[in-house]
């Protein structure tokens, strides 16, 4: 039972928050466009989230998700400005962001410094870097396919039901799911977030394996800097700043510990899905700003909240 109220208390939240909203503003939220717009909204934080669910299911954090995706964008523009092709720009972006995992991995296992201080130095340092690439502007770039990614559905392309980018947040879900609950990394992973030291004494390579974690994190961020190009159509090195809190909140919220060994990429979509409809829904109450980043607040301190209570106690 206990199991199924973890599954199902993420989703029962969402059902929740959907009838509230409906409730208040009928005719503004409950509508298919809207439906498609939070969809759109999703597909950054949600991609990005499933590379967290990595990290925290093995015991780990990433507080640079939100300026690894700056970098991404800005990267991704002016890889376009300079004359790239849509498919090699997006493939060198993801490789950068498979380099930035691969130092913040080896920062963490070489050295044994904190998840949270790496990543915290990341953080300034990354978006430092976009900021520099892009000269402290935005980089716009030529019109390409990659700007229909998350772009509205046209009439005629209805039987697609959601755009791309959508879709391709769902296949991401789908081989991440795969490999969290069917193959060996999978398992490792949550062995070294339950118990590092008893993983180590059972002949996992740990450090290989958080190695591998970060890295993968550091790719899942680089496609949501992608999708975020998309959506914004330029390369801009200020977006995403604090996205990496919601990111960290839909994980968490999702089901996953910030102790590390648990964790669902099912639970995860449902939290980003959860912290998009609430901004989405204080937008059409036409609430203020600083109203909206209040409740943004609370909804991460709760979810840190209910995470210690699901923890067992000593």
């Amino acid at each position: 039972m206990n199991e199924w109220a973890k599954k199902l208390g993420p989703l029962l939240g969402l059902l929740l928050v959907v009838a509230l909203f409906s409730t208040l503003r009928p005719r503004q939220f409950p509508t298919a466009a809207n439906v498609e717009i939070m969809l759109l909204q999703t597909a950054v934080v949600g991609t990005a989230a499933l590379g967290m669910t990595l990290v925290i299911v093995s015991g780990g954090i990433d507080l640079s998700v939100g300026s690894q995706i700056a970098l991404a964008t800005v990267g991704l523009a002016t890889l376009l400005a300079h004359g790239w092709s849509p498919l090699a720009a997006a493939g060198a972006v993801v490789m950068l962001g498979g380099l930035c995992g691969v130092v913040i991995g080896g920062l963490v296992t070489g050295l044994r410094l904190s998840p949270f201080i790496v990543t915290l130095g990341m953080w300034g340092g990354l978006r430092g870097a976009a900021k520099g690439l892009a000269n402290e502007t935005i980089v716009v770039a030529p019109v390409t396919w990659l700007n229909d990614l998350l772009t509205a559905l046209p009439p005629d392309q209805a039987w697609a039901l959601v755009p791309a980018g959508v879709w391709l947040t769902i296949a991401l879900a789908a081989v991440v799911a795969v490999l969290l609950r069917s193959t060996i990394l999978g398992r490792h992973i949550v062995a070294i977030g339950s118990n590092e030291q008893t993983a180590r004494l059972c002949g996992i390579e740990v450090t290989q394996t958080k190695l591998a974690v970060y890295t993968l994190a550091s790719c899942l961020a680089a496609v949501a800097g992608v999708l975020q190009y998309a959506y914004l159509t330029v390369g801009d090195p200020t977006t995403a700043s604090g996205m990496e809190l919601d990111i960290i909140a839909a994980v968490v919220i999702g089901g996953g510990s910030l102790a590390g060994g648990q964790g669902s990429v099912f639970g995860t979509l449902v939290g980003a899905v959860i912290m998009t409809v609430v901004a989405n829904g204080c937008t059409k109450l036409d609430l203020p700003n600083w109203v909206q980043e209040i409740v943004t607040g609370l909804i991460i301190v709760s979810a840190v909240a209910l995470d210690r209570f699901r923890q067992p106690r000593d």
